[in-house]
């Protein structure tokens, strides 16, 4: 039977670096932040209560309308509770699936963001958090996203769970500062002792 893995942290943490290693390494990593996307657009279930929730304009052409889910989902902690709960579960069990599929692999993971406030930990055996300061994240997060304000990022990364209890809730956690070499990290993680 696989170890899962939950791998976790803030936006702009550096958590596809570490799942782009996994991969390297021939661990399988589910993308839940992609597999969400997948599973809204095609879910009839989640498409109607997300419409019933914010309008026949939640859709455009039939694709998710992000903007208008994120502005929504970022206004308020509720918001994204509610939101939530309309797809994490889909999200889950479609891990569990995908898991399942993957049992003869002696290491699987899955890539969260929001692993922990979406009920995820019960699914993985070890929770593994990727670090990184909060001024470097905010640096990247510009970089990548030119289209919001610094005062939007950092509301982004406020609506998510403190990194310091994250941290607490982790078995492991990876440094990605740009100072500490990431890949003896991944390898010590990697060893069967740790897990």
């Amino acid at each position: 039977m696989a170890i899962k893995i939950g791998l976790t942290g803030g936006i702009g943490c550096g958590k596809s670096v570490v799942s782009r290693l996994f991969g390297i390494m021939g661990v399988p990593v589910y993308n839940a932040d992609n597999e969400a996307k997948r599973i809204t657009s095609g879910n009839n279930e989640i498409r109607q209560q997300l419409i019933h929730l914010l309008g026949e304009d939640v859709f455009v052409n039939g694709e998710l309308n992000k903007a208008l889910l994120a502005t929504y989902l970022f206004s308020d902690p509720e918001h994204a509770e509610i939101v939530n709960g309309i797809i994490h579960p889909k999200v889950k069990d479609d891990f569990i699936s995908w898991a399942s599929k993957h049992n003869d692999c002696p290491v699987i993971a899955i890539e969260s963001a929001i692993l922990i406030e979406a009920g995820f930990s019960d699914a993985v055996d070890k929770i593994v958090m990727v670090y990184a300061p909060l001024e470097l994240r905010l640096e990247r997060l510009i970089l990548r996203d030119s289209t919001s304000s610094k005062e939007q990022i950092l509301k982004r990364i406020q609506s998510q769970m403190d990194d310091e209890e994250k941290k607490s809730l982790a078995h492991f956690v990876v440094v990605n500062d740009e100072e500490m070499p990431v890949i003896p990290q991944i390898i010590e993680l990697m060893k069967f002792e740790t897990l």
